[in-house]
This record gives C-alpha cells, structure tokens and sequence, in this order.
C-alpha cells in the first residue's frame, strides 16, 4: 500500500510539473519574454529535482549499489549549481556593479553597489558566450582575456518589460573604448539617458533643452555644476565634505593654480581672498551664500571653445566627439543635434559626416570613404544615409565632471545594458570605522 501511494503521490506531482511548464510557455510565448524560461531553472531544484525521477532511463539501482557521495562531490556539486544559477542570473536577470566615478554624484556616490535589472529592457544574449562565469572581461589575479572570441553571436535582445525613458539611470558599454574587446565586454558606463532616438538636444548656457522645452528633471535627481567661490579665510575641506556632502578627492598644491582642477584648495591667495573651484547643487550654494566667510559664489559657464573637462583622456582619445566635430560647441552650448533613430535617413554632408562617421563605420559596420569631398559607402558614391539602429543621448548629473555624450558621442541599442534599480552598499573610503558604510543609502532607488 506504501509503494503504491508513493507512485500515485510520484505521478501527480510529475503531472502537476508538465502541466505547469505547458501553462508557463504559453504565458511566455504571449509576453514574448524568452527570459522567462530560465525562471523554472532558478527555482527547479527546490521544487521539483528531488521530487522527481529525472533520471528514468538508468536502471534502478538496489541498496548495496547506492552509493554516498563523497563530501567533496557534494561540495563540488553545489558549487556547480550555484555557479550555474548565478550565471544565468546575471546574465539574464539582474546584475550587480559599482560606481567608480563621481559623473552621477550626488544621485550616485563613488562607492555604490548597485542592481541592475536586465529585465527592464530585455537581456541581451551573450554575444560571447564562451567565458570564465561570473568575471566581466579581465581574469582576476593573473590578468589576461576573461573569454574567447571563437564563437560570436550577431546582437539579439529578447523582450524586456519596457523600453529605455528618458531619465532612465541606464548601465551601458562605452561606445568609445577602443580596446578591441567586443561589445558586450566592453567597460561598463552608468550615465542618465536624457535623449531618446528622434529627439533634439541642445544645451544653452549650461541648461539642457530637449525638443526646444527645458529638460523636465525628475524627482531625486541632484544636477551639479562647477562654480567659483571667493572666500575670506581658508575652506575646512573635511567640513565641506560633512556638511554639503561636496567631493574633495581631487587635491591641488595650493602655490600651483590649476584653472582645470575640478576642486579644492584655493587656487591663489591674494589681498587675503582666497578663490576655489568646485562643483554643487543648487542648493548647497543657496545655503553656502549665506555664510558670512563667503564673498561671491559664480557658476562657471564655458562661452567658448576653451576646454573646460577636467578628465584628461578626451585630450589624446582618438575618438573625440565633441573636438572632432566641425561645430563651435562645448559642454556648455552645444548643438541642436538630433539622436538617429531607425529606419531614419539623413542628409550627408562633408560637414556633418564627423557627426555620423562612428555610426556608420563602427556600429554599423560599413565601409566609409572620402575622395575629393564626395561621399562613398561600400564603395557607392551617396549624399544620404539610413541608420540601422536606435541611438540615445547620455549625460551625467555632476555635469562639469563628465565624460559623457558630449564629448563621445551617441550610445547604440546593442551597447545597453539595464536598468540601475537600487543601491545595496555604500562605501565611503574617505570614512573610519562603522562610518565608512553610508548606512542611509543601504536599499535606496536609484532616481
């Protein structure tokens, strides 16, 4: 009677499991989420791999047959799973990563641990998938290629749960690496997505225009800009840093004015005033304006060519957008310039090539030629251009600390990544002891 319970107890379960996998791929098939398919792998060995006989071929073993595993295989075993769950995790569902620079300050800290969702926009697939898991494109320790370009899958991304918004905190591939590593091992960018493909962006004196309204800032979102304080007596950096919460990791020498630095330490002493440069929000100038130490706070605004970024990379990068392009722009007044979309065609110009020229040689794989200032792609001579891709417009919220689209240039639908959804630690390295955790950004939404 035990037996046959046992089998009638074995079979509905075994029922119930294709019963449910035939429901599950049809809800699949109507949202057109090929992710989902690997949710029942997550959460199998739970549910149902100690439940039911998947190995029913083999032939049945009898009690002195039956082994026990070794405790090493059984470590072996469950480390193989785990790797293999935290695989398909990260590669289709969610991945964590963290903020190195201060682009995103204060709506993200150096020092963040982030998740981000590869649901919100679809997941890619792995375009390489022949990889050490779990490492992005360097080995750890000994260095060197983390993957193998033998096998290399064309860009395909499944359905996601929505499409990138603007003002999406969007996880990306640096278009402009030119390290030769494929796209999806490419270093990782988070930046906020203000333009969407068609739209028109234009900066004028420092505030950003899209379509010709002002850009609608969401709520949370914390701009900086860099502004020039006149001051009686020396700032207290560490104070500074405490109270308005203003970056002070980048140090000059005091007697060495710096008219590039993006911070501290008075750029000259004169008549005992003392000027700096830093960036803030709005508001932290609001109150600092207050303080009866302070003489004159002025955001600084680049009405001219002059070179105002402080990263010196742009200055020797191959790949300078915004000082390659034939236009009187700068970080501060720049464009209007459209964001290609699909299936859009556009005019070329000799002018405007260097605008596209990324696009059309380096995304889009073609064949770009220039003789006697007529136009050639793939050997045909031509004054327009389709675009094969979406394109967004990228921009950090510390806007004079940023590399972004402005100096680099349009980001490709096959560069996106996911979705920054929330923050899981916080490490502040300028703090001691319990301190050095951000206790009040632990699980706080990325705006």
């Amino acid at each position: 009677m035990h037996r046959i319970l046992n089998y009638f107890k074995n079979q509905s379960k075994s029922t119930l499991f294709i019963l449910g996998t035939i429901i599950w791929s049809f809800i699949v098939y109507l949202v057109g989420g090929e992710w989902l398919y690997f949710a029942p792998l997550i959460v199998g060995d739970i549910l149902f791999w100690n439940t039911i006989p998947w190995q029913f071929w083999k032939k049945k073993q009898t009690k002195k047959e039956k082994r026990k595993k070794s405790e090493f295989r059984t470590w072996v075993d469950a480390i193989g799973f785990a790797v293999i769950a935290a695989t398909i995790l990260r590669t289709f569902l969610i991945e964590a990563y963290t903020i190195p620079t201060s682009s995103m300050e204060k709506s993200m800290l150096v020092g963040d641990f982030l998740f981000v969702s590869k649901l919100s926009y679809g997941p890619r697939v792995p375009m390489t998938p022949i990889a050490f898991p779990l490492v992005h494109h360097t080995m750890p320790l000994i260095g060197g290629k983390s993957y193998s370009e033998i096998i290399n899958i064309p860009f395909y991304r499944m359905r996601g749960l929505n499409k990138v918004e603007r003002n999406d905190c969007v996880v990306f591939n640096w278009p402009a690496e030119n390290k030769g590593r494929p796209i999806d091992k490419k270093d990782n960018y988070v930046k906020r997505c203000v333009g969407l493909p068609g739209d028109i962006i234009e900066i004028k004196n420092g505030d950003l225009f899209i379509n010709n309204l002002p850009h609608n800032e969401p709520k949370g979102m914390k701009k900086q800009a860099r502004y020039k304080v006149t001051s009686k007596t020396r700032l207290n950096q560490q104070l500074l840093y405490e109270k308005y919460d203003i970056n002070t990791n980048y140090n000059i020498n005091i007697n060495t004015p710096n008219e590039n630095s993006d911070f501290t330490g008075p750029q000259y002493v004169k008549d005992n005033i003392m000027e700096y440069n830093f960036n803030a929000t709005s508001d932290v100038v609001l109150d600092l304006e207050t303080q009866p130490y302070i003489l004159e706070i002025k955001k600084q605004i680049n009405g001219s060519r002059t070179k105002m970024f402080s990263n010196n990379w742009q200055l020797s990068n191959p790949n300078k957008f915004l000082y390659n392009n034939p236009y009187d722009w700068n970080e501060d007044n720049y464009g209007p310039i459209t964001i290609p979309k699909k299936g859009e065609t556009i005019n070329l110009t000799i002018k405007n090539l260097p605008l596209y020229k990324d696009i059309i040689e380096r995304y889009e794989k073609n064949n770009l030629q220039i003789s006697n200032n007529i136009i050639y792609i793939n050997n045909k001579q031509t004054n327009t251009y389709t675009f094969k891709m979406d394109y967004y417009w990228m921009m950090g919220d510390n806007r004079h600390n940023s590399a972004d689209s402005r100096v680099w240039g349009f980001v490709p639908e096959d560069h996106i990544v996911g979705k920054a959804l929330f923050v899981w630690m916080s490490w502040d390295k300028r703090a001691k002891g319990l301190k050095k955790i951000r206790w009040n950004r632990l699980f706080k939404s990325v705006k």
